[in-house]
């Protein structure tokens, strides 16, 4: 015969603690493919600059496009093709920090730059498809999978937020 245990407040605010601590760590670890795309992208670009044709899948082809018409307009313009290239590469650095932004914002739970850098990383992989890199959109595929998924686990958190009893005088 089983013995159960009957339900204490306490007990329920210990599932609830533990309930929102995993969807916290849920949101966080999805948003942070944010950071690994910018991250690698960057990378990308200091691999591509340093000469070599190893890339990420994992990294942005808008970059990609950027290192390609700039080391191409370097190539036309010779000696003055140093600027060039590190214009380029301060572009880069511009897309990548947009997504470290939405990567910020999104561990603090505000939807609308989550959703921006979906649509952005969707027409991103579009692009990829368009060059015929099916490695790098399915990777673009799988990122998003995680990505979208934050945007779920918020919004249980702030249901299980709103249905929690706040009781200030135990704290």
């Amino acid at each position: 015969m089983e013995t159960q245990i009957p339900a204490t407040s306490d007990s329920s605010q210990l599932v609830i603690i533990q309930k929102k601590f995993s969807l916290d760590n849920k949101i966080r670890n999805r948003v942070n493919w944010f950071f690994w795309i910018a991250g690698l992208s960057l990378l990308n670009t200091i691999i591509y600059l340093s000469g070599s044709t190893i890339t990420f899948v994992i990294g942005l082809g808008a970059t990609q496009i950027v290192d390609g018409i700039m080391s191409a307009l370097a190539e036309i313009l010779g000696q003055g093709g140093i600027i060039v290239r590190l214009i380029g590469f301060a572009i880069d650095i511009g897309i990548a920090g947009i997504f470290v932004v939405f990567g910020v914002l999104g561990r603090k739970r505000i939807r609308w730059p989550i959703i921006v850098g979906i649509v952005i990383y969707v027409l991103d992989g579009i692009v990829l498809l368009l060059f015929r890199d099916f490695l790098g959109a399915a990777f673009h595929a799988w990122a998003l999978f995680g990505i979208v998924g934050s945007l779920k686990s918020i919004k249980e958190l702030e249901i299980l937020e709103t249905l929690e009893p706040v009781n200030q005088s135990k704290v």
